[in-house]
């Protein structure tokens, strides 16, 4: 009897032994993730952007170089030289991002929409790999075709001819709405994927539930599934947005003199005159403008769902 005693005594002591390294082998797994992904943006997102302000904040040439000399006045004289209104094209770039933005969610949320509650299991990979499919070619080469597509002899301009909806003047390549479509097309799928897996998450139910209690299609729609999925709308806003306004392909291939935008600008800055300083500190200004936008939209839609969503 002393035997087993001791022995289940002893069994019991050695039982709990093992569950804290277990616990704590739990515990580094998320830790080193963290920190993986922390190194990440300070490598790739927090360096850069300290290193952009340094250099903006640089007097010099591209004939005698560039010294660090605390040039905080670069950023007043860039919205106040009536030659180059920076201004005017910052403004320019957040109405075409806002617009494109706009248009991705009316085209977006019902492919979306579709692809999550109207279409098979087996027809829905598939179907995505479609809204992706444009991706496979280069996104100079897509923008260059849309040149060609909306030219003032291309098919769309022609067939707008041809059914009356349009002059002989009509042309839409070299306007700011081509820039929007083109802003648009190229990011369609950045606001297709984030609503349709907020909406993949939603149960059906929940809609058969709202008619039980005599809820028509729009209402359910408007009071059940709408705001379920408003994480997804969240994150597509933020994915089109900001690669809309900062973007210098669209406007540059698609737009005109009239469409010159805040992306053009920071490129020809630091490709074409080589002034460095004055690219940095526009892309400073830029980013800064957008953090604070995005901030207040943030405050304003909430963020409780996004988590849900991540």
């Amino acid at each position: 009897m002393s035997a087993v005693g001791t022995a289940g005594t002893a069994g019991l002591g050695a039982g709990p032994g093992p569950a804290p390294v277990r616990h704590g082998r739990r515990l580094r797994v998320p830790f080193l993730l963290a920190v993986v992904g922390t190194a990440y943006l300070a490598v790739f997102f927090v360096i850069p952007l300290v290193s952009g302000l340094i250099v903006s904040l640089m007097s010099g040439n591209p004939d005698d170089g560039y010294t660090f000399t605390w040039n905080w006045g670069i950023y007043g004289s860039l919205f106040i030289d009536p030659q180059v209104p920076y201004l005017t094209f910052l403004g320019r770039s957040l109405w075409y991002g806002a617009a494109a933005t706009v248009v991705t969610i009316i085209v977006g949320y019902p492919v979306a929409y579709f692809i999550a509650f109207r279409v098979s299991p087996r027809w829905k990979n598939p179907l995505l790999m479609l809204v992706f499919v444009s991706f496979l070619v280069s996104f100079v080469i897509r923008t260059d075709m849309w040149a060609f597509v909306l030219a003032s002899q291309g098919p769309v301009v022609t067939a707008l001819q041809a059914i009356g909806l349009a002059g002989k003047d009509f042309h839409i390549l070299g306007t700011g709405g081509a820039v929007i479509f083109g802003d648009a097309y190229n990011d369609l799928a950045f606001m297709v994927l984030p609503i349709y897996a907020a909406l993949e998450r939603i149960d059906p139910r929940l809609g058969e539930a709202a008619n039980d209690l005599y809820a028509g299609k729009v209402r359910a729609f408007w009071h059940t599934t709408l705001p379920l999925s408003r994480s997804g709308i969240f994150a597509g806003v933020l994915l089109v947005f900001i690669d809309s306004v900062g973007d210098p392909v669209n406007s540059a291939l698609l737009g005109g003199t009239n469409t010159y935008t805040i992306g053009q600008a920071i490129q020809d800055a630091y490709s074409g005159n080589q002034q460095y300083n004055v690219a940095a500190a526009l892309s400073t200004v830029l980013m800064v403008v957008l953090g604070i936008i995005l901030f207040i939209y943030a405050r304003v839609s909430g963020t409780d769902d996004l988590e849900d969503l991540v």
